[in-house]
């Protein structure tokens, strides 16, 4: 009889490891959606506080009437062909865009009457959100936006 050898236990096997999968355009529109929100706040954040002429008098300013102005304001200044772009002209677009739905939203809070307005900008942003261009779909709801801001 021989003696028993001592045999090393083998190792458990390795966990499987993920693979790590490229940042697809989903991601990345994510990553732009934020970094867009971040920036778009700060920017309404800082409208807000710079939104005076100076003289004391009382404005629109936090008034829902004055959301919806601030809201086609940033709308009048947004165009959908630059959105993609690299650099400034990409980052306004953005922002502007961000903000539009923004004001609009708490003009809508703020009075029922402007709920057409927060309505179509939210659908042509929800639109944009799934299909990451401005189709025909997306155009349609900022053009109605647009008319009910000329209506304003």
């Amino acid at each position: 009889m021989q003696p028993q050898q001592d045999h090393p236990t083998p190792a458990p096997p390795a966990a499987p490891t993920a693979t790590a999968r490229p940042r697809g355009r989903t991601a990345t529109a994510a990553v732009w959606l934020m970094v867009g929100l971040v920036i778009g706040g700060g920017g309404v954040g800082a409208a807000w506080a710079l939104n005076g002429d100076g003289d004391g008098t009382t404005s629109e300013s936090g008034t829902a009437a004055g959301d919806a102005r601030a809201a086609c304001e940033a709308l009048d200044g947004f165009d959908e062909t630059k959105y993609t772009e690299k650099g400034s002209a990409g980052e306004i677009s953005v922002n502007r865009y961000t903000a539009a739905g923004a004001f609009s939203a708490s003009a809508a809070a703020g009075d029922k009457r402007y709920e057409p307005l927060a309505q179509a900008i939210r659908r042509s942003q929800e639109r944009h959100a799934r299909v990451f261009d401005f189709d025909a779909a997306a155009k349609q709801d900022l053009d109605k936006a647009r008319g009910i801001c000329r209506d304003l």
